[in-house]
């Protein structure tokens, strides 16, 4: 028996849409590395839950003409849906709108209240007269009081960056009802999150987070901790504060505390105890799997509750990046916002879960998914590398010598070669290193298939008196197959089944202990896996162009990204595309992907933030000629204000290259 115990938990989906493939980069991420600890023999339990609270589920739930809790039970089982047939098997699946949330969120808060970390205080807020309710910055929409630009929301402009309050919103309506928002006074209550500073400042820099991530998380600590309302005002769905009537937690406190409600439930059925994972002075590891964009809410605000509340931290969290599909954001309008639904009526699940292996690492770098290079990964690695040994060396094993492999290992060297593989494997895959993981294991196949190539059974099977070579060699061949899914199993467990069906054999464990199969019968050879279809690809792309939702609600900003595919020459003609020649470039501090470019347009000097970082060292770029559109309105960034846009071509990473101009050009000649 192991002496790990682990728990794990994956961030809790909304429960107001559907799992989408940048979704499964997440699930399937932790996927793997739970399945990798269970095949290593260590207690691990995997918990997640829907997030079901809040002002949206509460309006969508309107919209429909239903209860909260007909839509959270019906999106409920639309999500386990989707997570069951991608594999993701989670110990305990829940929810937040639940007795055990409901009772560990008002344990938690009344521990905070009491130890003095609560406070209250009247705040002004826009209220909805029709609708009788208070408006989250979101809900409110009006004409940015910087640029003028209509349609913009109640807390930032995305048409030229600005950040402001809803009340300085010009000509601002309820995006519920349309009613122009009054202004009226609530009490709120509020978390002194800078009670915890220097609690923080050492937990962020204890080893429980990624480099980059604590590196981020200085910058905010050094600019101050502000308090943090927890607090939202009837009608609202969620739960009732203690002694607070009319009152409700916001979404996000309970939200997090929804991993201890799913792991209580769980307990509840499995007869485990709560306090061994969660009190304390717990010696469990505790791992929270994440995206990049709630990292705040994560590691400050979620480690500082558990030890207001006398309960244990995280013992690390990991955050990943955002999927990009062939190297933009998913985008309704190219077919590319594709749903888990949508995927699973044309392609196997278990392709995605290889080729989001093959690109994931322990960092926080978006991942991209390039359609023709995962069919190339599929169709090479999977099909024509993984199940083609078992393919070629079954046969001859049903039909020469009765499904019966030799009573000898024939390569014994090279069986070893492959054990000896394990320890360096299985740290890429503790370590969350699965494209290094992906690319050893490879590796071995190719030996694999080298040594069948070599030994050509094919013709071992037409010349006299080769029977045992040819017995020999496809035993071994099929051995070494069983190792190469052995090592797979955490990435593709449905083929890991499939495979140790044929090979007649139990669940298989790790590789480290594994002898070889001698005098052993195995099954008839079905199938495994088939090449991707380029077809299905195309039909899932049109499936999700006509999925495309109404954007008439949408603000204009939002409408054009969703619908726009074209533009036309009148559009395009407003361009000012201009030479314009690199004066200085420098590295941007706390950007893993921004350099600050200074370029002159000939009549005078921008500041560009662009995102080339991974192909350009600043060095390389100073004295260079290149293309920037110099009309782009200025956006202000968490680094400054990006003054235009430099062009660029290739599909990311370090193959990004600048769009040069021919010899001869000058800076600031326009391009027409």
């Amino acid at each position: 028996m192991s002496d790990r115990n682990i728990l794990v938990t994956s961030a809790l989906p909304y429960a107001n849409g559907p799992i989408h493939l940048g979704h499964l980069v997440e699930y399937i991420q932790t996927d793997i590395w739970v399945r990798f600890q269970k095949q290593r023999g260590h207690q691990c339990y995997y918990v997640c839950a829907d997030d079901t609270h809040g002002t949206p589920i509460m309006l969508k739930a309107d919209k429909e003409g239903i209860s909260p809790e007909a839509l959270i039970a019906k999106v409920w089982e639309q999500h386990f849906a989707d997570f069951t047939e991608f594999g993701v098997a989670f110990d305990n699946y829940h929810s937040t709108h639940s007795e055990e949330n409901k009772v560990l969120a008002s344990l938690i808060y009344t521990r905070l209240r009491d130890a003095g970390h609560i406070s209250s205080r009247t705040i002004t807020q826009a209220y909805d007269p029709v609708k009788e309710m208070f408006l989250p910055d979101r809900f409110i929409k009006g004409d940015c009081p910087k640029c003028g630009a209509k349609d913009q929301y109640g807390d930032s402009c995305e048409a030229c960056g600005a950040t402001y309050s809803p009340i300085e919103l010009k000509n601002a309506v309820s995006a519920i009802s349309g009613e122009k928002p009054i202004e009226k006074d609530s009490v709120h209550y509020f978390f002194n999150l800078a009670d915890f500073t220097e609690m923080l400042a050492e937990w962020t820099n204890g080893g429980h987070l990624q480099p980059e991530v604590t590196n981020k998380l200085a910058e905010w600590l050094s600019g101050g901790l502000q308090q943090w309302d927890i607090s939202r005002d009837a009608p609202y769905f969620g739960f009732e504060i203690p002694d607070a009537p009319g009152k409700y937690f916001y979404v996000w406190l309970d939200a997090p505390i929804g991993y201890m409600a799913s792991f209580k439930n769980l307990c509840d059925k499995k007869g485990l105890d709560f306090n061994e994972f969660w009190g304390k002075n717990s010696t469990a590891e505790l791992y929270h799997f994440i995206g990049k964009d709630i990292i705040y809410f994560h590691a400050l605000f979620w480690p500082a509750m558990l030890y207001g509340a006398h309960l244990r931290t995280p013992t690390a969290i990991f955050a990943h990046g955002f999927l990009t599909v062939n190297g933009e954001k998913m985008s309704k309008s190219r077919g590319t916002f594709i749903t888990a639904r949508t995927y699973l009526e044309h392609l196997n699940p278990e392709y995605l879960r290889y080729y989001f292996a093959a690109k994931l690492s322990a960092g926080v770098d978006d991942i991209d998914l390039n359609f023709d290079d995962f069919s190339q990964r599929v169709n090479a690695d999977l099909v024509g590398k993984v199940v083609n040994i078992a393919s070629r060396c079954s046969g001859f094993i049903a039909k020469r010598f009765a499904g019966l492999l030799s009573p000898t290992c024939a390569e014994p060297a090279l069986f070893a070669a492959f054990i000896t593989a394990n320890p360096s494997v299985a740290d890429y895959y503790e370590t969350r290193e699965f494209g290094k993981a992906m690319r050893e294991i490879m590796g071995l196949a190719d030996k694999a298939n080298q040594y069948i190539d070599e030994k050509k059974p094919w013709l071992l099977a037409k010349e006299d008196g080769k029977a045992q070579e040819l017995h020999d060699v496809c035993s071994m061949g099929l051995n070494l197959f069983r190792l190469l899914v052995a090592y797979l199993k955490p990435v593709l467990p449905v083929l890991a089944a499939e495979s140790e069906s044929f090979l007649n054999i139990p669940a298989q464990a790790w590789v480290a202990d594994m002898q070889p199969l001698l005098n052993h019968p195995i099954n008839a050879f079905k199938p495994l896996m088939t090449r991707v279809d380029a077809d299905k690809i195309a039909a899932i792309v049109e499936a999700s162009k006509e999925n495309l939702e109404k954007t008439a609600d949408m603000p204009k900003a939002k409408q054009f990204e969703a619908v726009a595919d074209t533009i036309d020459f009148n559009d395009f003609a407003k361009l000012d595309l201009r030479i314009a020649k690199i004066i200085k470039a420098d590295h941007v501090e706390g950007s893993d992907k921004l350099l600050c470019v200074t370029v002159d347009i000939g009549d005078e000097t921008r500041t560009i933030f662009s995102g080339i970082k991974s192909a350009y060292q600043p060095e390389d770029l100073e004295g260079r000629l290149t293309l920037v559109i110099a009309n782009l309105a200025p956006r202000k960034m968490r680094f400054g204000v990006s003054e235009g846009m430099m062009l660029a071509a290739g599909p990311g990473d370090k193959e990004i290259w600048l769009l040069s101009p021919d010899d001869g050009a000058v800076a600031g000649m326009r391009v027409k």
